[in-house]
């Protein structure tokens, strides 16, 4: 590909890209191939099409594109010219789809979206639940183009926003363009970027860098890694507006190890822009010169923290530093250089912002939080997947209307947003509105994005012990209250799940988590006990449950409950006999029963009854035990 030497060059090669690339009357499948959709088996369908299209002497194109979000329901793909959306498509389907929707005029029926296997089929992607209420800025590339061409970015409009900053822009505009839209930092902390980057604009020195933060640790947290996937080239075009709004020249990709598409696409996405002249030394031409480079982190969770980053960037362990100096400072950086950290969607948002401007950008979600949110919506929703919403849009939609619901349309629970560092949101806020503030006076955080829905079969006791076993393994143990704080918390969880709670757990729990909260060195320790707190200030008559009554009314603890047989639906299979490997099972006069003073509660008997003749209940409490015998 020849090198663009000027920003006429670049207007030309898009006008040329949009009539060459994106044809209408083009047979064409744009098939997922983010990491879910590939781990399902989208390379076998992308195979089947090219063995079908040589079969049938078809001019076929097949755009292997970045995440297209509904990843519950994959392999998906997008068929054109009549635009028809397939889920879970299989290679067997393949030959239908080409003979129904590529070389007829017809949708192939057994491949659509369905609500369930009664509903009626839905062609159009945009008439799908799950996409309607959705608004793509940071995504808006995901599932259109190939994340490897570079050619298909420009012809969407890609590097059109590096393209107007350099060329009608001095640096101080666009920075006061980005201030202005009041982006908020995706990543967590919710802090303004125009802010951050004045900041680090106004520090002393020639030589500064621009960081972006891939390392997204959060358990079922994959936000990030799609735009990395799916869209690699708006995330350096992000970048390079940054590093022209600060005069810096060093750009650093800090990404966790997991992610190997993710870094393989960012490679072939660099080395397309450095060819072409849109990254390196006198970009498209001007007196401005920019280089990224990619670092891979070791999968350290506290290395999403700024500082403890920057000492991986450097070849170092993990830990955070103490501040100041931040990294926006001399000292604070890489190497002691000035710095710029922010997320990967922060980023992606960028050229939008510079291209449609601020007040574009202002109209989409609330007064506050601007703009829009992408979340991975997982657990016991009937949708999982990659979803991005207008701020302002409350939880109620985006789990019952966007995520279709609780699975098996059991009652919902609570909603963990922020990951593990977040909160647990119970089902009196469903009609909270989702913004930085909002969430936050609730308990919870935005957090870089996750967020885990609960069902009513969900013990939240537990659901904290998982949460701060996380946070308390990925301590990197510099500062005691995180290193000795978390594993206090998480023993006296461990004894409160294991029906060993004790009076005074709960008010132990809180004031632990208090302590650490205050005296932790980063965000990591600041932030890990809010599993807890928010469970113990939203569920607290389940903790009181547990360590009173001993009992977990979600059956998911064993040590817990009073085991008992319920004859009437007994069928005496005898399966829970077999199961008991105690003996706390008996036989008398053709009926069961489980002696008491054997059962270990393991729950063995309760999960091998077919009939739910197995009951856990409370234990009486003392008090009310010497009541009924007086």
């Amino acid at each position: 590909m020849a090198k663009l030497n000027s920003i006429n060059e670049l207007n030309a090669l898009r006008e040329k890209l949009k009539e060459e690339t994106f044809q209408p009357d083009r047979i064409r499948a744009r098939v997922c191939c983010g990491t879910a959709c590939t781990a399902t088996g989208a390379h076998k369908v992308i195979d089947s099409f090219e063995k079908e299209a040589a079969r049938t002497g078809t001019d076929l194109e097949i755009v292997k594109t970045g995440c297209q979000g509904i990843c519950q329901k994959g392999p998906v793909l997008k068929v054109e010219p009549l635009n028809i959306f397939y889920q879970r498509t299989k290679p067997k389907n393949v030959p239908w789809i080409m003979s129904y929707s590529m070389l007829g005029n017809m949708p192939y029926r057994q491949g659509l979206y369905r609500d369930n296997i009664l509903s009626e089929p839905v062609p159009e992607m945009t008439d799908i639940p799950f996409y309607k209420k959705q608004k793509r800025i940071a995504l808006r590339n995901n599932g259109v183009i190939d994340p490897c061409n570079i050619n298909h970015f420009i012809a969407v409009g890609g590097y059109a926003g590096l393209e107007k900053a350099l060329s009608s822009m001095t640096p101080d505009q666009v920075l006061n363009e980005v201030d202005k839209a009041n982006l908020r930092g995706r990543g967590g902390a919710g802090f303004p970027a125009g802010k951050k980057w004045l900041h680090t604009k106004k520090a002393p020195g020639d030589i500064k860098f621009i960081i972006a933060n891939g390392d997204e640790g959060d358990p079922g947290a994959f936000m990030d890694r799609s735009i990395m996937e799916g869209d690699p080239h708006s995330l350096l075009e992000g970048m390079a507006i940054n590093a022209y709004a600060l005069s810096a020249r060093y750009g650093i990709i800090y990404v966790r190890h997991e992610y190997p598409l993710a870094v393989k696409n960012l490679q072939i996405a660099i080395n397309q822009a450095e060819e072409m002249g849109l990254l390196g030394k006198n970009i498209l031409g001007t007196d401005f010169s920019f280089t990224v480079n990619i670092r891979e982190g070791a999968g350290a969770f506290v290395c999403g923290e700024s500082t403890a980053l920057v000492a991986s960037i450097e070849g170092e362990r993990g830990y955070p530093r103490p501040r100041p100096p931040r990294l926006s400072e001399p000292g604070g950086g890489p190497w002691g250089y000035p710095s710029n950290l922010n997320n990967i969607e922060t980023f992606a948002n960028v050229p939008v912002i510079i291209e449609k401007g601020a007040d574009y950008f202002l109209s989409i979600g609330t007064k506050n939080s601007s703009g829009t949110k992408v979340f991975a919506l997982t657990g016991k929703v009937k949708n999982t997947g990659l979803v991005e919403v207008p701020m302002g849009i409350t939880l109620r939609e985006i789990i019952f209307e966007i995520g279709g619901g609780i699975l098996e349309d059991k009652a919902f629970k609570a909603v963990q947003t922020g990951g593990p560092s977040g909160g647990c949101i119970p089902a009196e806020h469903l009609d909270l509105s989702v913004d930085f503030d909002s969430l936050w006076k609730v308990g919870s955080m935005m957090g870089s994005g996750g967020m885990v829905v609960m069902d009513e079969d969900t013990c939240m006791v537990d659901v904290a012990k998982f949460f701060l076993s996380f946070t308390q393994s990925e301590s990197c143990g510099k500062c005691p209250p995180c290193r000795i704080g978390t594993y206090q918390m998480l023993e006296i969880l461990k004894r409160i799940t294991s029906g060993q709670g004790q009076d005074g757990d709960i008010e132990r729990l809180e004031d632990l988590g208090n302590k650490i909260v205050a005296g932790s060195l980063c965000g990591l320790g600041n932030s890990a006990p809010n599993p807890v707190l928010t469970t113990i200030r939203y569920f607290r008559e389940e903790y009181e449950e547990h360590i009173h009554d001993k009992y977990c009314r979600a059956k998911a603890c064993s040590g817990l409950g009073l085991f008992r047989i319920e004859n009437p639906e007994c069928i005496l299979c005898g399966l829970c006999k077999q199961a008991c490997a105690f003996g706390a099972v008996r036989e008398s006069r053709n009926k069961f029963f489980i002696d008491q003073d054997y059962c270990t509660k393991c729950k063995a008997c309760y999960t091998v009854c077919p009939t739910d003749a197995v009951k856990i209940e409370k234990h009486r409490r003392k008090k009310a035990a010497v009541s009924s015998q007086q």
